[in-house]
């Protein structure tokens, strides 16, 4: 018994608890920071129930921030890398660039920036695309749109073209807002990223 316990107490100190467990890292915004809701609610908190019933032992980062920017992200992300390990890293950001009217080359270095980060620490990358509604006008909402796809196909990563399939622009998928998805909508988003997720895991 005492040689169980002794071995047990190495291998925690070697390997630490979650030593065969990897990390799914989530840098998002309002939309994956479950922004007007019980966090609990959220498709994040979701993605993590889901992988533990489907036998994923990963656990989940949420590291998202309500309004954050590419830039934010991109700015923050390196600490989080050296702070989580993540072997995986979801970036659903951009939707606030958009709304500001920021230039798309400008989310467009952000989010190469944050993808090679990921990727020279050894993390696969998830890309979340997002589109703009088409009041922003139709050159502007295009070359936006375009940004995710361009990032995604130039360093090879795993892309969802817009998030919000299915639910922006209906009414009973949004809060009162009409920005943010309501808890109905939750279950969806995981939906919209889940197929293009599990194989990276």
């Amino acid at each position: 018994m005492r040689k169980w316990l002794i071995g047990t107490a190495l291998s925690l100190l070697l390997w630490g608890p979650a030593a065969f467990a990897g990390t799914v890292l989530v840098v998002g915004d309002s939309i994956s920071a479950a922004f007007g809701l019980d966090t609990r609610q959220g498709w994040v908190a979701l993605l993590e129930k889901r992988l533990a019933e489907e036998g994923f032992d990963h656990r989940v980062v949420n590291a998202s921030i309500s309004g954050d920017t590419s830039a934010g992200g991109a700015a923050r992300l390196p600490a989080l890398l050296t702070e989580h390990q993540p072997e995986l890293v979801i970036i659903e950001l951009g939707g606030n660039d958009g709304l500001r009217g920021q230039p798309p080359a400008q989310l467009q270095q952000n989010l190469a920036a944050m993808v090679q980060a990921s990727q020279q620490k050894g993390a696969k990358v998830l890309i979340l695309g997002m589109q703009l509604p088409p009041n922003y006008g139709v050159r502007y909402t295009t070359a936006f749109a375009a940004v995710f796809p361009q990032v995604a196909q130039e360093y090879d990563t795993a892309l969802v073209p817009f998030v919000l399939e299915g639910v922006g622009g209906v009414p009973a998928m949004m809060q009162n807002d009409g920005l943010h998805p309501a808890a109905v909508a939750q279950p969806k988003l995981l939906d919209n990223v889940w197929p293009t997720l599990k194989p990276l895991l």
